[in-house]
Parts: C-alpha cells; sequence; structure tokens
C-alpha cells in the first residue's frame, strides 16, 4: 500500500511520506532514463536515504519503501512491471504461470474462486534450495493476521476471504511467541485459502471481486516458508533470516542504519519475467540527510546511485524542472499524499477534536496553496479538495473548505473553543514534512489557534506514534501529516475508505485510521458501496462516502502530488514503477567503469 498499502501504502517528494501504492507514471524523461548501448551486468548499486522500511517482512510491510526493499528479495503471484507508457499499472504473473480468468478456468462461473499455479522452478535459498509452493502461499496469507504486528491493510480483504476473520479473531489471542504463534498456524485451517496441490492455490471469495488480482499484487500475498516461523514476524532477526525467493538476498540489515544484498544463488531467471537483476550486489546506506542524497547523486558521488526513501528537497525541485534535468522523473500518482489527519479522540483541550465543527473550522483555517508552495509548488502537488484522486472510481470535484481564517474564528468560538492549543506531529528529518508544519502553524494562528511542533525521527513516525492508539488516546499528538496511495488502480476506491475510514475495523495496527475516526454513516456508506452490484452504484456511493468524510473533516486532503526521484547519470534503464513510487533497482545497470 497503506500504506500497497500500498498498500498502502507513498514516498512522495515533498514530504518523503511512505505509504502504500499510486498509480500511472509520467515523467519529465519519458517514465525511464536513456540507456547507452547494451545492458551492463555487475557492480553494486548504492542507494542512499534517511530512514528504514517499515518492517523487513513481506506479510506485514505496508509502506512503499518496503515494497522497495522487497523488490529484491520477495516475489508474488502477480506484480507490476517496470515498463513505461501505462504498463507499469497492469499487473503480470510473477511466481503465477498465467493471469487468472474465466475463459482459462483461473475463475470460477460464479466469479468466487480462483485457481492459481505457481511457476515451477522458483526457489527458496534454503538449504537446500527448494521449490516455492502452494503450501508456502497459504503460510504467508495466514502470516498476515500474526498477534505481533498483523498487516495494515487487512480490512482490503477481511470479509472477502472466506475465514479470514474468524481466522483473524482467533489468532488474536495467541501468545506472542514463535511456538505459539506456529502452533495456531498449524492447526487452524483459513478456508479461504487452500493449498489444492504442490503448486496449486485455491482462494475462495465471499463475493465476486473483479479487482482481486490486482488485490494479489500486494506484498502482503507473499509466499512465506516454513523457516520463517522460527522467529517473532516483524522482528529484526526474521529481516536478517527470512530466506529469499527472488534475484537477491539479504545479507545484512541494520534497523536505521544500512541494508546489504547480494544474489540469490537459487534464483532462476528463466522463472522471473519482471526482475533482470542485472547489478551484482546492492547498499543501502539509511543515515543520509536528504540534502545531501541530492548532492552526491547529482555530484557523481562514486558510491551514490538512487535515492531509498528520500525525494529531491523541494526547494530544488523547480529549478530541476526548469532545467529540465534528464535524471529528475516525475511520476503521477493514485493518492492523497500529504493529508492532515486530525485526531479526533484526542484528551487535549477539553476534547475538543471530538467536535466536527471544530475540525472544520480548522479545515478553513489551512490554506492548501500555502502549504503546497512549500511543498515544492503546483506543478508537482496538484491541489486535492476530497478523499480520492480523480483516477480513483468515485471520484467527483468538491471543495468544502476554501481557506477563511475569519470563518474559522467565528466558528470555533461558536462551539466553545476561542483559544485551541494544537500538538503537531512532523518528521523533522524532511524539509518538506518540517516546511509543512511550520506553514500550517502560520495558517491557524491567524484563526487564534497556536501549534507546537512535535518533531519525530523518520524511523519512529509511523511504529512508534500513528500506529499505536494509545499514543493518539494520551494525546501526544493533535495534527499530523500523513499519506495515502491505492493499493490497485481504477475500481480502488475500497483501498481507500476501508483502511482509512470505517470505524474500528480500520484502527491501528490493523488498519490506518490514525485518527481513529469512527462514524456510523460513513461505515454504512462504505458497506453499501462494496456491495453494489454494479461499477455505476460503487462510483455513486463512494462519492457519498467521499462527501460524508469531508462533511465531517476526518481528514484536510492537500494534494495529489507527482512523485519525484532523482538518479545518478550512470545509473540506466530507471523506470519508475507507482507501486513502488521509485525507479525499480532490479532492472537499473550501471555504466561501465562507473558500478560503485
Amino acid at each position: 500500500m497503506a500504506t500497497r498499502r500500498l498498500a498502502t501504502a507513498t514516498i512522495v517528494a515533498a514530504m518523503a511520506l511512505t505509504l502504500a501504492a499510486c498509480n500511472t507514471t509520467g515523467t519529465t524523461s519519458g517514465g525511464t532514463s536513456s540507456s547507452a548501448g547494451a545492458a551492463v551486468t555487475g557492480g553494486t548499486l548504492n542507494m542512499l536515504g534517511a530512514g528504514d522500511v517499515d518492517y523487513m517482512d513481506p506479510n506485514i510491510s505496508y509502506y512503499s519503501v518496503g515494497y522497495l526493499n522487497l523488490r529484491m528479495w520477495s516475489r508474488q503471484l502477480f506484480t507490476y512491471p517496470a515498463q513505461p507508457g501505462g504498463k507499469n499499472t497492469t499487473p503480470v504473473a510473477d511466481l503465477a504461470t498465467q493471469i487468472p480468468t474465466m475463459d482459462n478456468g483461473g475463475v470460477s462461473a460464479d466469479g468466487k474462486t480462483f485457481t492459481i499455479q505457481i511457476r515451477s522452478g522458483a526457489k527458496w535459498n534454503t538449504t537446500p534450495a527448494r521449490q516455492v509452493t502452494a503450501a508456502d502461499m497459504v503460510l504467508g496469507v495466514k502470516r498476515t493476521a500474526n498477534p505481533v504486528q498483523p498487516f495494515g491493510g487487512i480490512p482490503d480483504f477481511a470479509n472477502l476471504i472466506v475465514g479470514y476473520q474468524a481466522f483473524q479473531a482467533g489468532f488474536a489471542k495467541v501468545a506472542k511467541t514463535p511456538a505459539a504463534i506456529q502452533a495456531y498456524i498449524d492447526k487452524t485451517p483459513l478456508p479461504g485459502v487452500v493449498a489444492k496441490d504442490a503448486t496449486t492455490v485455491v482462494f475462495h471469495l465471499t463475493k465476486p471481486a473483479t479487482y482481486f488480482v490486482d488485490m494479489l499484487t500486494l506484498p502482503a500475498f507473499s509466499p512465506a516458508p516454513v523457516e520463517a516461523l522460527k522467529y517473532l514476524p516483524a522482528s529484526t532477526e526474521l529481516g536478517n533470516n527470512f530466506p529469499s525467493d527472488g534475484p537477491y538476498k539479504v545479507d545484512s540489515w541494520v534497523p536505521t542504519k544500512s541494508i546489504t544484498y547480494s544474489r540469490n544463488p537459487a534464483w532462476d531467471a528463466s522463472t522471473d519475467q519482471v526482475r533482470k537483476a542485472y547489478v551484482d550486489k546492492i547498499v543501502v546506506n539509511e543515515t543520509v540527510s536528504q540534502d545531501s542524497v541530492q548532492q552526491q547523486l547529482q555530484t557523481g558521488t562514486a558510491s551514490a546511485d538512487m535515492e531509498f526513501d528520500v525525494a529531491p528537497p523541494p526547494s530544488q525541485l523547480p529549478a530541476l524542472i526548469a532545467k529540465k534535468d534528464p535524471n529528475l522523473s516525475l511520476g503521477d500518482t493514485a493518492s492523497s499524499n500529504p493529508y492532515v489527519v486530525y485526531n479526533t479522540v484526542s484528551p487535549n483541550n477539553n476534547k475538543a477534536l471530538a467536535n466536527p465543527l471544530v475540525r472544520q473550522a480548522i479545515s478553513y483555517a489551512i490554506n492548501r496553496a500555502n502549504v503546497l508552495q512549500v511543498l515544492g509548488g503546483p506543478t508537482i502537488n496538484p491541489p486535492l479538495t476530497h478523499v480520492l484522486p480523480d483516477v480513483i472510481t468515485g471520484s467527483k470535484q468538491i471543495d468544502p473548505y476554501p481557506n477563511n481564517a475569519d470563518k474559522a474564528k467565528q466558528m470555533l468560538a461558536a462551539a466553545g473553543y476561542p483559544h485551541l492549543t494544537l500538538k503537531f506531529l512532523y518528521r523533522n528529518a524532511s524539509e518538506g514534512s518540517s516546511k509543512a508544519f511550520q506553514t500550517i502553524q502560520q495558517d491557524l494562528s491567524k484563526a487564534g489557534i497556536t501549534v507546537v511542533g512535535v518533531p519525530s525521527p523518520n524511523a519512529d513516525f509511523y511504529v512508534k506514534y500513528l500506529q499505536v492508539p494509545t499514543v493518539a488516546k494520551q494525546g501526544v499528538w493533535d495534527l499530523s501529516l500523513a499519506g495515502w496511495g491505492a493499493d490497485w488502480y481504477g475500481n480502488a476506491a475500497l483501498s481507500f475508505f476501508n483502511p482509512l475510514f470505517s470505524g474500528e475495523p480500520s484502527f491501528p495496527p490493523i488498519g490506518s485510521n490514525y485518527g481513529l475516526y469512527n462514524d456510523p454513516t460513513t461505515n454504512s456508506l462504505i458497506q453499501q458501496a462494496i456491495a453494489a452490484p454494479t461499477t455505476d452504484q460503487a462510483a455513486t456511493l463512494w462519492a457519498q462516502a467521499d462527501a460524508r468524510v469531508m462533511e465531517q473533516a476526518a481528514i484536510f486532503p492537500l494534494t495529489n502530488p507527482k512523485q519525484a526521484n532523482y538518479r545518478a547519470s550512470q545509473v540506466n534503464n530507471a523506470v519508475y514503477v507507482p507501486s513502488m513510487q521509485n525507479f525499480d533497482p532490479t532492472n537499473v545497470w550501471l555504466a561501465q567503469g562507473k558500478q560503485g
């Protein structure tokens, strides 16, 4: 996500926020760098960043930087290829032998059973190497519901996969130890995911879902070998010992410091139609500032090839765009990133943020244009005034909160809160996050609202703050910046509303409803839209849900941004893949003589 999420998760150029997926690509260089001559094999690809993955665990990671990491060493049944021209938002078979359809027998006549064959020769780098099996797929899906750190996008499919909710409810009661987790997985069937034979997995759904193949591109639906059960989910130990079925393996992961990958000898290129794996080694340095990353990439530093979890500083983007820098890419997204999230359960200010009228007033006080300007300007940050980006089914243009500080002040006085003091959680290592906080602080002061900053390291922002409901309930923060992108494309409103706005089922850590928004009317509209028999009826209901969320001011949307990425000149075949919000490192090659 959203994080594909995302889901689902996004790395927005201005914010360096991590989330789930996004949409089509359109760049200053056509989506791919020019490649001088034939591809060159070998060398070390050096990636620089200022933060870490969310989790080094395929069945749990839900942010685009996590997806970027998993691209190297974890495979899914279906994934998005590194092909420009819009093809990188159309799923292709990865571990699966083909896309299932009714015509080829992969989808049942009632649309509720998907039968998928796993590609022969795809292997884990275990000792000895062995075939990825249907049982591994079942294990991977079961692991998403683990009691230690469940997958954040579970609301996308909890009601869709037969028996998943009951399986998840039982798993939540299990002791948080490897032995207890393995015992539950071994003895508890998940009727919606079945290994028919060694290489055939069958999914049983509660209702037809034409988007199910798209959903299976989520890394959460990656297979998992039994060796993964030796360690706690999401642990550092697991991250350093999870077997690989991709072209690379993780040699070393030191959280917030570094990741080193090298070739996986068990990987057979003939079984992988997605990853070329030109370079021999990939090294990630997670200790570099955003400014320093950009400087090193532009000046040809030998140990600087690509960004990891950062993007060009917003203040430098106008100049890069103006000179048409060939190493800069601007990819379109299907995201709301960043948006302001309101902590609806904060005890601060006598629980003022529980009142929708107060949240509405704050929304009027925020000047969207001012925030977008400090994020790099409207060219890369076109405004978004409601929940759904325009490429998502159900998006309808509304702008309920045009900036009006006087109106905000009057509304606050009428609601009984003329003097608010709000805590704003932001990432102080990100230029965009810091400047957005400062700009909103200035905007709200015009309505008589005092805003106090709560700075957070990048690595802590989600896992120690936003993903922990008790932190919200304690009033550690009142406002924050988050981001979200579609977990898949087109008919994907579900991947916004279920994880972000569906009440208690979407509360962290299972969902990404960081402000703990819970509105019965919204919840009802979401369920109606999910059950709608046609796409047109669903679109109408999603638009109504969008309008309700905005009326209740659960969030204040800012932009559906372009995603800026920059690479060093020696990096060839740099194709932007929206689901990772970056160039695909498994398909780039380095110029001869400049191989790290």
